[in-house]
């Protein structure tokens, strides 16, 4: 393991700011696919329709069947002054750690619509909150409040997407499997999936469901200048038992997005826990055990996510590959194109 593979500052690149996604491609399976066979050392362009085509014949693949809610609630301060929160996860039943754009103490309250009522109990060094959400003077728990923010609430689209969301954004920024209520960010190789082709791809290979319910903290640049001093965030996990079942085998496995590979690969680490807390940093010096090849979309500069691809073909070779997407013209982030790695 070289220095160079533990600088933050060898996951740098430059991106044009045309090539950053704001709208997804329609249909969804018309996105470019970027294929990286490791044997060979060969690149293959394609679209993302064309993915059976490349899928092992022996492997199973792993998706992650988390459903993003409307996490971001414009509200009001007792001032009148306007306050804008997204939530980042449930701590429990009823506390709930947040991220508040604007100054807030202990014990203030913040307002919103549907006489929801949001008390802060906790203020955190890295920025987030934790907070009690009211509805006439009873306490919410964390399934009650659901139903509420989908109708009080917007799409938590990532910072990168310089809009407001829209009416569009709540079917396209969700996969066609999406079922567990939780995330407040898309897995986003997950975007490119039609309701056939995932149907055409479950029917002709072995295939299995986890839930990681993705937080805003992957979003998260690393700043350290040596990537492992980075503090990795941390989001809930559930194994299925089918996918238990393909994960305990020999099977090869695909692994759909950076957020399935993150909870196999700690499952790897740590058999006895199929729930729980993932907070497991992917990269060239923490290499996968389990995942033989990735499905992924395009990410930032300096994120762990980069690095988590870097962990599967090293940072030389992933700087490559983005190269040649850029110098493609491939789009990047959660609604551009997408990358397999075989």
């Amino acid at each position: 393991m070289s220095n160079f593979e533990l600088l933050t500052a060898s996951y740098n690149f430059f991106l044009p700011q045309e090539l950053i996604a704001t709208h997804p491609v329609t249909p969804r399976d018309h996105a470019k696919l970027l294929v990286y066979e490791h044997k060979t050392d060969t690149i293959t362009h394609a679209n993302f329709y064309d993915l059976e085509k490349f899928i092992p014949q022996d492997c199973a693949l792993i998706f992650n069947d988390t459903k993003v809610i409307k996490a971001r609630l414009y509200g009001k301060k007792p001032s009148g002054g306007k306050i804008e929160l997204l939530i980042n996860r449930a701590l429990n039943a009823y506390d709930i750690n947040v991220y508040i754009r604007g100054k807030v103490k202990v014990e203030n309250a913040l307002y919103f619509d549907e006489n929801v009522t949001v008390i802060i109990k906790e203020l955190h060094e890295d920025g987030s909150r934790v907070v009690n959400f009211f509805r006439e003077n009873q306490k919410l728990r964390f399934e009650e409040l659901l139903p509420i923010i989908d109708k009080i609430g917007h799409v938590p689209l990532p910072p990168y997407i310089q809009r407001d969301d829209d009416k569009a954004d709540e079917t396209e920024y969700q996969s066609v499997f999406a079922r567990e209520e939780g995330a407040v960010a898309a897995p986003t190789a997950s975007l490119h999936f039609t309701p056939e082709q995932h149907e055409r791809i479950c029917k002709n290979f072995s295939h299995a469901y986890i839930t990681l319910h993705v937080g805003s903290g992957t979003f998260k640049p690393v700043e350290t200048q040596i990537i492992t001093e980075h503090p990795i965030h941390s989001e809930y996990y559930d194994i299925s038992n089918e996918a238990k079942k393909i994960l305990d085998s020999e099977q090869k496995i695909l692994s759909v997005g950076t957020t399935s590979t993150r909870t196999i690969e700690f499952y790897a680490r740590h058999k006895e826990q199929q729930k729980g807390e993932v907070n497991l940093f992917l990269h060239p010096n923490n290499k996968p055990l389990r995942v033989n090849h990735l499905l992924t979309n395009f990410h930032l500069p300096k994120s762990t996510l980069l690095m988590l691809v870097a962990s599967f073909i090293g940072v030389e070779k992933t700087q490559e590959l983005y190269k040649e997407a850029i110098d493609k013209k491939y789009r990047f982030y959660s609604y551009g194109d997408a990358m397999l790695i075989l």
